[in-house]
């Protein structure tokens, strides 16, 4: 993961230097600002990366000497499958119409919006995986 930090926060120099360039070339704040975010957003995935990098060290992957056998295993547990984001989304979207309609479409968008994103995060812990013997092979 370190290299993959590294990248972004190459990614995070760059778009800072780009946007001094285009700060004293265009005195557009705009476009400096866009890019300032630019380069803060490279520098947090880089951080996280770099530092999640030190904390589990060394992936198959990062081995110049690795195999395909040494990834093997089993790497976690991932929902096949939810509905939740399309309802986090659209609870969202009515969250931002009731700025132009009214608050009280805000009140009801946002508390949506909470309700499904409870219900994304938990969404493994209400409806655990099948055990090993229970799983229907097809």
């Amino acid at each position: 993961m370190k290299i993959e930090g590294f990248i972004f926060n190459f990614f995070g120099i760059f778009a800072g230097a780009v946007a001094l360039v285009y700060w004293f070339w265009a005195k557009d704040p705009t476009g400096t600002a866009a890019l300032t975010l630019c380069a803060g957003l490279g520098f947090l995935v880089g951080g996280y990366l770099v530092f999640t990098g030190r904390r589990i060290g060394m992936r198959p992957q990062d081995l110049p000497d690795a195999e395909v056998v040494d990834g093997a295993g089993e790497l976690g547990h991932f929902t096949p499958g939810s509905y939740y984001p399309f309802f986090l989304g659209a609870s969202a979207s009515v969250t931002a119409m009731g700025l132009a309609f009214g608050i009280w479409l805000s009140i009801l968008g946002a508390v949506l919006t909470f309700a499904f994103a409870v219900c994304l995060v938990m969404e493994n812990f209400w409806h655990p995986a099948l055990p090993e013997d229970e799983v229907p092979t097809h």
